[in-house]
């Protein structure tokens, strides 16, 4: 019985002993050597090291060691002596070059390789190592396969990452504008990007539809343009600009090459557009006009794949008539005119909704004679009949699409019902049911 007591009592007591990592019982064991040293009883040493054996768990004659005025404790970790590697170096640099002639495998698959292909790489000349390397290259496992190049996988997703551009010289030439530095106060000033039409893949040519939206009074001009193409860029670009009621004075873009390009330099600086663009992988730099992408763009004609030539007419036909007079003249645009912090929350602070119409009307930087002449449009404009047209020329690019569809002329994962409605062609475009990929 007594024996059965003392082992649970020991089993209790290791359950509540918290284990200390080498660094936390180092300092624990700085603190409690100045009291030990400064102990001359033995009776009160040894009750310290009681309590030094309860918190660390340490074996007492090891404590003592430990407790020395000179031990190991007070050694710093870069002071201590390094473990010498079995694959130095040169077994690291023979390793990457096999790792990139053999297509940048793992390290499961890389092993197989090392053992049958080093002597005939060495052979051919494809690998100058000496004989010891070449034997640690055979032995080496899988997983130090992979610790091995960690470091030189790293090197080579930074070099991806950061890939030459194609035109260094331009890109410097241009300057980077955060939005903070963008003046929302001023008329003209617009933020440029392209929305692809390209459905489940990216191959060939297909439509986009170029997008130009004034910071300042939220005013939208659209065109389909066929490709990514610098030229047509440029030459969508012209249009909007003719199409829009005020002058631009700044254009700002994405990093993209089909913005970043000699085509659209030279005609900024032509027409004396200043021209800036966004840092790389920072939406929020042209964050009006990304908005502009899901409400004028994605919510009406979806993310289906348009790439004929009946399909942009009908997209060009919406774009510079009907939505464009229903986007700018009839609907608002909230604007955010501040933000505060307080504590875990921001408070933000909005304006009085206003459509962009009216927002130009306020402004003055623009004429009073190009005043009249849009009153003039507003006048004459009907919202009800304008939104039937709109619902009637998205059927129609509908049933182009599935025309196309049908006459398998485009191969497409994206089923399509052969019930659905005309009233419910809007929503379905907008909101398509998710694709299986498998």
């Amino acid at each position: 019985m007594y024996y059965v007591l003392r082992k649970r009592l020991k089993k209790i007591n290791s359950q509540n002993i918290i284990m200390m990592n080498m660094e936390s019982r180092n300092q624990y064991l700085k603190e409690l050597r100045t009291e030990y040293l400064k102990t001359n009883s033995k009776s009160e040493r040894g009750l310290l090291l009681n309590e030094a054996v309860k918190r660390t768990n340490l074996n007492r004659k090891y404590l003592i060691e430990k407790l020395k005025a000179k031990s190991n404790i007070d050694k710093l970790i870069s002071e201590r002596k390094k473990r010498k590697q079995y694959y130095d170096s040169y077994v690291r640099v023979a390793l990457s070059i096999c790792w990139r002639i053999f297509d940048r495998p793992c390290g499961q698959r890389l092993k197989p390789l090392l053992e049958g292909e080093v002597d005939r790489l060495r052979k051919l000349g494809e690998l100058n190592c000496s004989d010891n390397v070449a034997k640690k290259l055979k032995e080496i496992s899988f997983r130090t396969i992979d610790e091995k190049l960690k470091h030189t996988k790293e090197v080579e997703r930074e070099k991806h990452k950061y890939k030459f551009k194609a035109n260094p010289l331009l890109y410097k030439q241009i300057p980077i504008k955060m939005f903070s530095e963008q003046n929302r106060d001023i008329l003209g000033n617009i933020q440029i990007d392209l929305v692809e039409h390209c459905g489940s893949s990216v191959a060939g040519e297909y439509i986009n539809t170029l997008t130009a939206t004034c910071i300042s009074s939220g005013w939208t001009e659209q065109i389909a343009v066929m490709g990514k193409s610098q030229e047509n860029t440029k030459t969508g670009l012209e249009i909007e600009r003719k199409d829009c009621p005020f002058l631009w004075k700044e254009i700002h873009s994405d990093g993209g090459t089909n913005f970043i390009c000699n085509h659209l330099f030279r005609y900024a600086d032509k027409t004396n557009l200043e021209f800036s663009r966004s840092r790389p992988y920072k939406k929020n730099d042209n964050c009006l006009v990304e908005q502009k992408n899901n409400t004028h763009v994605r919510r009406l004609v979806g993310y289906f794949r348009y790439d004929t030539i009946k399909e942009q007419n009908i997209l060009n036909d919406l774009y510079r008539n009907e939505l464009r007079l229903f986007k700018n003249f009839f609907q608002p645009t909230i604007k955010l005119v501040s933000k505060k912090r307080v504590g875990g929350k921001i408070h933000r602070v909005y304006d009085k909704p206003q459509t962009p119409y009216h927002r130009i009307l306020l402004s003055k930087d623009f004429p009073q004679e190009k005043k009249l002449e849009l009153i003039k449009i507003y006048n004459l404009l009907n919202p009800a009949e304008l939104k039937r047209k709109i619902d009637k020329k998205l059927s129609l690019l509908y049933k182009e699409y599935k025309a196309k569809r049908n006459n398998n002329t485009q191969n497409s994962k994206v089923e399509i019902s052969k019930k659905i409605k005309t009233s419910l062609v809007r929503k379905y475009i907008a909101h398509q049911e998710p694709v299986s990929v498998r």
